[in-house]
């Protein structure tokens, strides 16, 4: 069955991952550690983050997760720091995080929409920072459905996000498929009963995606060719 919709994640998927968090990230460690070297390192290294070239390791607990689990990796490093305290300071300032697109996003949506398909955003950032950034880019009345991972729908690996996105959308899961660039993606998207399909624009590889995926794109403008590609095996 070819979809009828397509679910998104934000983070690696539509913005690239590094580019966009990489030196972002390093501001904010280097704010919450208050000018302390010693304690900027151990946060960085908690989080998978290499301070010296501003990027996150593939296996980076960052990369899938949601703001309040960055925010318990980074609590013991933060004495005194009060948890709901961090994770607002967290989200305010990725609300204001610049985005660079992995593609020219209002040009490859308009060329899925031609194709009748509807869109959802699920994320494991909070909703307000993913509003923020899709409206920056003009993509907010894209999506039929968007929801982060304190909208009330649980959060990736969980299904939940996904299943509450198809029936948002009037799409049973399998006629959705689920495009992200993490193992949480992936695993999602296998829970809810959709496609799986990876991209290459986060931290994580090619062969860790691979097994877990229908495909594996570059990045998100290759949708339209994978689509095709459907038809014509169809």
């Amino acid at each position: 069955m070819t979809p009828r919709a397509l679910i998104f994640d934000k983070d690696g998927t539509l913005f690239d991952f590094q580019a966009t968090w990489g030196l972002w990230s390093r501001g904010l460690i280097l704010a919450e550690a208050e000018g302390n070297t010693a304690r900027a390192t151990s946060i960085a290294t908690a989080l998978g983050y290499d301070l010296a070239s501003g990027r996150f390791l593939p296996d980076s607990p960052v990369v899938a997760s949601t703001p309040g689990e960055i925010a318990d990796v980074m609590l013991p490093h933060l004495p005194g720091t009060n948890r709901a305290t961090l994770v607002a300071r967290m989200n305010a300032r990725a609300a204001r995080a610049p985005q660079v697109e992995a593609v020219p996003l209002l040009p490859l949506f308009e060329r899925l929409a031609a194709r009748g398909l509807g869109f959802g955003l699920v994320t494991n950032d909070a909703e307000a920072p993913a509003r923020a950034h899709l409206g920056v880019a003009g993509l907010t009345e894209v999506f039929g459905f968007i929801a982060g991972a304190d909208s009330g729908y649980g959060a990736k690996p969980g299904p939940g996000q996904l299943l509450s996105c198809a029936r948002a959308l009037g799409r049973l899961p399998a006629e959705c498929a689920m495009i992200g660039d993490s193992l949480h993606d992936l695993h999602a998207a296998r829970a809810a009963g959709m496609r799986a399909i990876a991209v290459l624009t986060g931290p994580a590889p090619r062969h860790v995606l691979e097994p877990h995926a229908d495909a594996v794109l570059d990045d998100i403008g290759g949708l339209p060719d994978w689509l095709d590609s459907l038809l014509t095996k169809a």
